[in-house]
Order: C-alpha cells, then structure tokens, then sequence
C-alpha cells in the first residue's frame, strides 16, 4: 500500500490537530486523570477525522479504511495515548458495525451526531467475567413488546465516564452463544451531556495508563431501549462484533506505527548525554539495539500497510490483523523499555513523556483482545488445533 497526496494532506492535518489541540494540553489532562472530550471530539469532528470512512449521507468522508489507518498512524504521534485511544473508540471501534448495517433511521439519529463529534460514545463489549472471551458475555437484552429491557454489566468502558450512547452487545435470546447476541445503541443519557437515564450507573476505573482517556465499568439495572435501536438482525451480534474488531485491531496496530519518534528522542538525549568522556551514543551496544527496534517497526509498517491493502480490497484479513495487533503490542512494550533503559534515570522520571509511553504501551497486548486471543486465532487459522481453517 502506497500513501498518495491524499492521505498525506490527511496526515498533515492530522499531525497539525495534534500539535495544536492535543500535545500543549496533555500534561495537565493526565494530571487530572480526564481531557475534555467533548471540546476535543468537536474539533475532531468538525476536521472530519470521526467519520473518515463513514456514509457521505451522514456526514463522514466516504473513504476507504486505508485513510484511517494514515489517520491512526498520525494520531499516533500524541505525547499522551489515551486520547488517540478515545478518538479512536468513536471512529473505529463503537460506529463500524452501526455504519454497515444499522438502519437509515438509527444512522440518522445516531450515526450523523458521533461523526460530527456531538457526542461522545463508546463501546460495550467486555464484562467482569468475559473480556477475551466475547461469547461467554452475561448482559442480558429481554424482549418486551418493542422494546428490550437491558441488565447486567460492562467493564473496561473507554468514553465510559462520558459517553452518551454504548454500541452494547447483548444477548436477546436463549439460543447457542455465538448466535443469541445483538448489537444496539443503547442510550446512557437523557440527553447528550445531560444526566444519566434511570438503571444506570458508572464507576471510574483507575488505570496503570492512559490516564487522560476516561475509563468506567457500566452497571444497567432494568434499562428499557427501544428494538428499532438494535443494528442489523437479531442473533448477528457476534458476528458483526468479530468484523468490527478487525478495525479495531488495525487501527490499533497504525497509532503504533509512530513510536519510531520514541528512538529518535532517545537518540537526540544520548548524542548530547556525555558519561566516560564521550556521548552515550558513541556506545555501540545502544546504536545496534536502536537499529534492530527501527528495523522491527518498519516490518511492522509493511504488515499494516499489506493488511490494510487486502482489507480495503474486500478479503478477510481476521489472521493479519491479528498479527499486526499481536506484533504491534509487543513491539511498542519492547522499544518503550528500551528507551527507558537508554535514558537511565531520566527515563524513569514521572515527567518524562518516554516514562508515560512506557505506561500507556503496556495496554496494548492486554487491551482489544489479548496476546494469547491474538496467537490462538493465528493458530486456529493455520490449523494448528485441530479444528482446521
């Protein structure tokens, strides 16, 4: 795959967006644990980066998934992660599915407002008993009259705090637990920003990282939605949850691409960094191990980037994005240590933006679906189980 003029304009805007709205501000929305989202989400929307593949008739831009993975790789550049992960959350991980196959009706009162950046939403798919596990979900959706009435619990819930609407994935029936869920916008507000409805209720999870981005398990006691907010058919839930993680993981894998800027840092730090009488540079061990993790994050690049090709082309990529979500999480875990390593003590310094990464990196081999989901769906895939291709 081969950026044109066009993604490269996306880029700039992108990595100006950044520089201009993000990066200036971070450190004090780490501090407090919560950035204004629906400031930032605003501005998102109105540059168009929440709706980047989205129907032109509900706002987005109409392009194919390969300008989003340029404008996850952009975004990547951000001194704080947990931003891109929550932007992210509203373009490629809560909408996909509600784009694809919700009705015009749902997109239209739903769909038009997340790209616009109006709201805030997120996505409901892991429990306190099943986060990997997505078939073994307890959340219950019961079928009265028109509507289901929702109870149970979400964990693990990015825009949690703050969102508006959840793409919750629920089961509405009795039936064999990869066929018995479904996908529906589920309402958390009366209104965008106003107070929660009745039957909900939220707690802030505190994390290890990505702690500007608003993390919250959701408890739903008896909540009534209409079934005209359900995306797609019944019982298709799973299936629309397992294309729509494809997106995820390879958006994932793109806001990862960037963490090259992390060696370039450390570089710049050791060149002017004397000890023994020369730059810490001068030492070839630490020049041979920036090397190897440069060499590691352009095969990254191209196994994103020869993804991506295939996916825009219509194939089914579940086994590539899968590696590039496995390679991507120990990759930026692997080059975020080592340049807090090569900084010494400096590198350990809770200001230090590498000390954060290192932090916010650590998610990625946990967060969207493990290492070990990652290596068995690989294996699967190879045949390596039993259970063949």
């Amino acid at each position: 795959m081969l950026y044109t003029e066009d993604h490269h304009r996306l880029m700039h805007s992108v990595r100006r967006f950044v520089a201009e709205e993000i990066d200036p501000h971070v450190d004090a929305w780490e501090e407090a644990e919560r950035f204004p989202s629906r400031e930032v989400f605003r501005k998102a929307g109105a540059l168009g980066l929440l709706g980047i593949t989205k129907p032109v008739a509900y706002g987005g831009s109409g392009l194919d998934f390969s300008f989003a993975v340029a404008a996850g790789e952009a975004l990547g550049t951000m001194k704080a992660q947990g931003v891109g992960m929550a932007l992210s959350v509203q373009s490629d991980m809560a909408t996909p599915a509600l784009a694809e196959f919700g009705s015009d009706a749902l997109r239209r009162e739903y769909l038009a407002p997340a790209i616009a950046g109006e709201v805030v939403v997120s996505i409901g798919v892991s429990e306190e008993g099943a986060g990997s596990d997505v078939a073994s979900i307890r959340t219950v959706a019961r079928p009265d009259g028109d509507d289901y009435v929702v109870s149970g619990g979400k964990m693990w819930i990015t825009n949690g705090m703050e969102a508006d609407w959840v793409c919750l994935l629920a089961n509405t029936s009795d039936g064999p637990p990869h066929r018995n869920k479904s996908l529906i916008v589920l309402p958390l507000r009366e209104r965008p920003g106003g107070p929660d409805r009745a039957g909900v209720s939220r707690r802030k999870i505190r994390k290890l990282g990505m702690w500007c981005s608003d993390t919250a398990q959701l408890f739903l006691d008896g909540v009534r939605v209409p079934k005209r907010n359900r995306i797609g058919e019944e019982g298709r839930g799973f299936a629309y949850q397992m294309r729509q993680f494809q997106e995820e993981r390879l958006n994932a894998a793109a806001r990862r691409l960037a963490m090259g800027q992390m060696i370039e840092h450390v570089a710049d730090y050791l060149r002017a960094r004397h000890a023994f009488g020369r730059p810490l540079l001068d030492n070839q061990v630490i020049q041979f191990k920036l090397a190897e993790l440069k060499t590691e994050i352009e095969a990254l690049r191209a196994l994103v980037y020869h993804t991506t090709e295939r996916y825009v082309a219509g194939e089914d990529v579940t086994e590539l994005a899968s590696m590039c979500k496995l390679k991507a999480g120990r990759l930026s875990r692997e080059v975020a240590d080592w340049c807090v390593q090569f900084m010494g003590g400096m590198g350990y310094a809770w200001e230090n933006w590498i000390s954060r990464a290192w932090r916010d990196f650590r998610l990625g081999s946990i967060g969207g679906g493990a290492d070990e989901i990652m290596l068995s769906i690989i294996a699967r895939r190879m045949g390596l189980d039993g259970r063949g291709r």
